[in-house]
């Protein structure tokens, strides 16, 4: 806990490594294993009240967690101590995992979903053998991953600040952990916003579903904007004359060919997609098999 905003940072300066996350999701699970994903944990299987014993209440929202990211075999013991962190997980061999929680959390019962749903998905990703080079990495991996396979919208509620104190957990920023969510709710049509206590919480989420709608509508996708267009048509312009641009100012990159092809990230998993410069044609992704319109 801390001052109002102290110690919260804001904004994208993960984004690079999020969309990352993503596309490294989509190569080792497949998108069809993603979309058994397809439901949340709802609000009311991770309720806990000062009236639940805490350590049954603790094993069983646990189990939610186990039992959402399809780990059956793995049974967590859960204890807590004194720590810096919200959270520590023992990755053995299994087939018992150690968590172990902030002491807080014995007082603040309400984000015990929310910190159960980082430790469980080090288990997920784990057992997975994915992970990224580096701990901040990795750990942001395991925020973006939660969030997009339904437990992590938890992360995002425990964003909350008041006159006297402020809260965040997680590494991304609320409005990555935003970000995230929107891409996956607008990959299954769920709305996550109604599950949110937290107004801060809310507020991120609409400005990470703003940039996701934006990922949704930049050149050289159909449903990009005139701006969008406009400078699209100038840079292949210099493409095809044989003096590309130096910087086209969006995620397309043209190639000279000849034919003059160009690439861009799918705005579903940010695998790059490359098609030929004709007009109007549909594409598919290779990874994600999300069919694109495209105008060229």
């Amino acid at each position: 806990m801390a001052a109002p905003g102290s110690d919260i940072e804001h904004g994208y300066p993960h984004l690079d490594t999020v969309r990352d996350a993503i596309t490294a999701l989509y190569r080792r699970l497949s998108r069809d294993t993603v979309d058994t994903f397809g439901l949340s944990v709802v609000p009311g299987d991770v309720a806990f009240s000062d009236q639940d014993d805490l350590y049954l209440g603790v094993q069983r929202v646990a189990r939610v967690m186990v039992q959402h990211l399809r780990l059956p075999d793995a049974r967590m013991i859960v204890s807590f101590r004194e720590m810096r962190h919200a959270g520590n997980v023992e990755l053995a061999a299994g087939p018992e995992y150690f968590i172990e929680l902030n002491s807080r959390f014995k007082t603040h019962r309400r984000d015990i979903g929310a910190a159960l749903a980082h430790e469980v998905t080090h288990v997920y990703l784990h057992r997975l053998d994915l992970w990224l080079p580096g701990t901040r990495d990795n750990e942001i991996l395991t925020d973006t991953t939660a969030a997009y396979l339904g437990t992590g919208w938890l992360l995002l509620d425990a964003y909350r600040q008041d006159a006297v104190s402020s809260q965040k957990l997680g590494y991304l920023t609320p409005e990555e952990f935003g970000y995230v969510l929107a891409k996956r709710a607008l990959l299954f049509n769920e709305d996550p916003s109604p599950w949110f206590t937290s107004p801060q919480a809310y507020e991120a989420y609409a400005k990470g579903l703003e940039l996701a709608r934006h990922d949704q509508a930049r050149p050289p996708l159909a449903a990009a904007g005139w701006t969008g267009r406009r400078r699209y048509a100038k840079d292949r312009r210099s493409a095809q004359s044989g003096h590309p641009s130096p910087a086209t100012g969006g995620d397309y990159i043209f190639d000279g060919g000849p034919p003059l092809s160009v690439s861009f990230p799918c705005p579903t998993c940010r695998q790059r997609i490359r098609v030929p410069v004709r007009g109007r044609l549909r594409a598919r992704c290779a990874l994600c098999r999300t069919v694109l319109e495209c105008d060229t």
